[in-house]
């Protein structure tokens, strides 16, 4: 991460910035790493929390329910009952 510019959050998938958060953590918890460059690399992980859970609500709000008739055959769906 140190030897490249970081990619805009906002243009990385999900699994890649998962991907990115998780190294960071592990970054974080072993404690190696300078204060000032903790604080940046916290700072970008939160950008990178934020990211997922925004992608996590589209698939979300893309999922729908599918529904069945008397017999259990599919007849349709309607959005899923997020909450």
């Amino acid at each position: 991460m140190a030897d490249a510019a970081p990619a805009d959050v906002k243009k990385l998938s999900f699994e890649r910035a998962m991907e990115e958060l998780e190294t960071i953590v592990k970054r974080l918890e072993d404690g190696k790493v300078p204060l000032e460059e903790s604080v940046a690399i916290y700072e970008r992980g939160e950008a990178l929390k934020r990211r997922c859970e925004d992608l996590l609500r589209q698939a979300e709000a893309r999922v729908d329910k599918i529904t069945t008739d008397a017999q259990g055959q599919p007849v349709g769906t309607e959005p899923l009952d997020v909450q």
